[in-house]
């Protein structure tokens, strides 16, 4: 039996974040909004109007040209797409073909085994959104919303090798879009969705043979889905003989089934023409170089800084760089609190993550600041307080919105540290607890843990843990 390898290029579509849409002044992001409300002549293609570029929409497709790596093209050109769709009022695509905005490029993959996948772009470029289509029983119910929003589309190359490379491509590309402010990138809204080109071959081998397209995946992990039972399926059809033939394929995420949708289009059949309505896009070399000279330190760049210069773990690098503004709070907490990197980072991740999750909240959405964290991290370090009263500080001074030292002193959650009153409750759990104090003594150490947590709860959390552990520890010697 052959051993396979799996060949899978994807094409991306990404909403830009503007205020309106590509070539009129209806407004961009239709999320939630009552249908056919965000439209004009222009959007549903009317007789008789013009197109007005955005200069938003090709500002932001320079910089995402930028960190592709892609070389940036100072005159580019809008073409006509041909086709016919119900939700294509125009009965074609305004969208760039031969001479994009972008040309080339690459974004290299890490990998599990610390090797890197170098992933080609092989074309880059800026369209209008067409229509959505509602399927209801014998009927089609159009929203022409989406019409004339301004996407970015990114085909890459035939480059990566399994469906959870793929998925983590698209997870990366994601995180770059949020990271560089050009796309929100909400797979639930629609802001970002991408088609799976898949297809096998023998290890070893460099054809490239004929594949399928999962169209219109809108989440990172049932597309994972599909592409492995798509690998499945042709591996199976080869070895039974069979030949793969070019399909565009649907999902169903309920039946974790493929369905034929289409035989797969050319480009020779949407019939590419330049559109006559638009003049060529020119940007100067001061434009594109104002553009770019403020983008940030990218995302992979980040994250091995962080592993070099304040020697965090790899795992814990790449949580804290998952979102620009995380990473952004993290090193603010260092300016209040330097020299401290690792236990800032595991108070972040292992306190502070599950707080905003839980209230859905970003990291710039806060009351507690990274200085308002970095002063509970000193309450802790100094003996103010032990890290159980730390961690209750963390959400008390989000939910109240009052400053951490003032909470300590208005709630007396000061840290007992005084030696004789320590020792008095260490006493009463003792006699309290005959049992347990029974199970130590004849060799069952872990006890000494149960017996700390009853004296931290008498003593209301505010105990010293480490003071409570020997004061316990030396009586019952």
């Amino acid at each position: 039996m052959s051993s396979y390898e799996s060949v899978i290029g994807l094409e991306i579509h990404v909403q830009l974040n503007t205020n309106s849409k590509i070539f009129c002044a209806c407004k961009a992001d239709s999320w939630g909004d009552p249908p056919n409300t965000n439209i004009c002549p222009v959007c549903t293609g009317q007789p008789g109007v013009l197109p007005v570029p955005n200069q938003a929409v090709i500002d932001k497709g320079v910089l995402l040209a930028a960190v592709m790596h892609a070389d940036i093209q100072q005159v580019s050109y809008f073409d006509r797409k041909n086709y016919f769709y119900p939700d294509l009022p125009k009965g074609y695509q305004i969208s760039q073909y031969d001479l994009a905005i972008g040309s080339g490029g690459y974004m290299d993959l890490p990998l599990e085994d610390g090797s890197t996948r170098h992933v080609k772009i092989e074309k880059l470029h800026i369209e209008e959104d067409a229509g959505k289509t509602i399927h209801k029983p014998n009927r089609r119910l159009l929203d022409f919303n989406r019409c004339g929003v301004p996407l970015v589309e990114m085909v890459t190359g035939p480059d990566l090798r399994s469906a959870d490379e793929a998925a983590d491509f698209i997870r990366r590309f994601r995180q770059l879009l949020r990271w560089i402010g050009v796309s929100e990138a909400s797979m639930e809204k629609g802001q970002m969705r991408f088609d799976a080109n898949v297809s096998i071959r023998e290890e070893g081998s460099e054809i490239l043979n004929p594949k399928t397209e999962i169209k219109n995946v809108n989440s990172i992990e049932h597309g994972r889905d599909a592409m492995k039972a798509e690998i499945k399926r042709q591996i199976k059809e080869v070895e039974a003989g069979n030949k793969i033939e070019s399909w565009t394929l649907d999902w169903n995420e309920d039946t974790q089934t493929l369905s034929k949708m289409r035989s797969k289009e050319t480009e020779a059949d949407y019939r590419y023409f330049k559109e006559p309505d638009l003049l060529a896009v020119k940007l100067t070399p001061d434009h594109i170089k104002e553009l770019v000279k403020n983008l940030p330190e990218l995302p992979l760049e980040r994250e091995s800084r962080f592993i070099k210069e304040y020697k965090l773990p790899n795992r814990e690098a790449k949580v804290l760089t998952s979102e620009k503004e995380l990473a952004d709070y993290f090193e603010g907490i260092l300016e209040h609190f330097s020299g401290k990197p690792k236990q800032a980072a595991n108070w972040l991740i292992n306190d502070l993550l599950g707080m905003m999750n839980e209230l859905h909240l970003s990291p710039t959405e806060l009351f507690l600041t990274p200085k308002r964290l970095a002063e509970i991290l000193k309450l802790v370090e100094d003996g103010i307080i032990n890290s159980s009263t730390g961690k209750d500080l963390i959400r008390k001074t989000q939910q109240q919105g009052e400053e951490p030292r003032d909470i300590v002193e208005q709630e007396g959650l000061g840290q007992v540290t005084d030696s004789a009153a320590i020792k008095s409750i260490c006493q009463e759990v003792i006699q309290e607890n005959p049992d347990q104090v029974e199970q130590y003594k004849s060799g069952k150490g872990g006890v000494i843990g149960w017996l700390v947590g009853q004296v931290m709860a008498k003593s209301g959390g505010k105990a010293d843990p480490k003071a409570v552990r020997e004061t316990l520890e030396g009586l019952l010697k």
